[in-house]
């Protein structure tokens, strides 16, 4: 029988996405959010890394909207080595898969929908976690959350909750019972990974979590001085009772600024109605997917 809920205190540490233009991406996400960047080498294919102030992420060759992989990092040895014992009692497959942010030893496990997640310890020589040059402490926001499209929600959320120990803080039901949205966290905050119901199966979109609802007001002060204008919000979501603005990417990835998103404790998953005020407590506008 598959164990649940082994992961504990476990974050989104960094993302690696695919794009037709990756160098022309690392330089937008780099200007618009405040990181350094690297040109390398890894693995014989050439990518472009930005990093800093717990932010950090990988653009590579590839298909817009398509996750490369997801990468989650352990505080310690122990706890990654008995994670990764866990996971083969589970009978989930693994596959060494090295990461420049991570120390030797990582490696990689393929959920239903085919979308490539790493477990590791950070690597912090050379990409240091504190603010870097191109950044400022009224841009905080760290890596928080990644977000999916799929067809199929309930095998998602099995997947991610019975194998590789995600807890579920809250559900999205729809009237004739159907699953929507599965929120599901890794540590303490409200949700780590999310996944939302629709006709295709692609990222819907990631988040950096800012804190304070003032540092919204900075992050959206600094994207009007660049000519970005908010895609979505301010608003507040009802699961994770979060606030958020959402602005776009040039390859049309969603990205959320996120600020006093709910800190859970073994709780009981709360359930939601399927109907635009979950998605935005403060109305009316909401983005429904499906």
């Amino acid at each position: 029988m598959a164990k649940k809920n082994i992961l504990n205190n476990v974050i989104l540490h960094h993302l690696s996405l695919q794009s037709p233009n990756p160098e022309n991406l690392c330089g937008f996400y780099s200007d618009t959010l405040g990181m350094d960047t690297k040109k390398i080498s890894h693995q014989g294919e050439i990518k472009w890394m930005c990093f800093g102030n717990d932010r950090r992420i990988i653009f590579t060759n590839g298909n817009k909207k398509r996750l490369d992989f997801a990468a989650f990092s352990f505080k310690d040895q122990t706890s990654f080595k008995n994670y990764k014992d866990d996971l083969k009692l589970n009978n989930v497959e693994i596959t060494k898969y090295e990461t420049p942010f991570f120390k030797e030893g990582s490696f990689s496990v393929i959920d239903p929908d085919e979308n490539h997640l790493v477990f590791g310890i950070a690597q912090i020589k050379g990409f240091e976690t504190l603010p870097s040059s191109n950044s400022s402490s009224t841009i905080y926001g760290p890596l928080q959350h990644l977000t999916f499209k799929s067809k199929d929600v309930e095998r998602f959320e099995s997947f991610y909750n019975e194998k590789l120990g995600f807890f579920v803080s809250d559900r999205v039901v729809k009237d004739n019972g159907d699953l929507a949205t599965s929120f599901l966290t890794s540590n303490h905050e409200h949700h780590t990974i999310a996944c939302f119901k629709s006709d295709i199966e692609e990222i819907d979109h990631h988040s950096y979590e800012t804190g304070e609802w003032q540092r919204i007001k900075y992050w959206c002060d600094r994207f009007e001085k660049k000519n970005i204008q908010l895609k979505w919000g301010p608003g507040r979501h009802g699961p994770g009772n979060n606030l958020f603005i959402f602005i776009e990417d040039p390859d049309n990835n969603w990205i959320e600024i996120s600020a006093e998103l709910e800190t859970i404790h073994d709780r009981d998953v709360k359930i939601w109605k399927h109907e635009p005020k979950t998605l935005n407590l403060w109305g009316p506008h909401s983005i429904m997917r499906s």
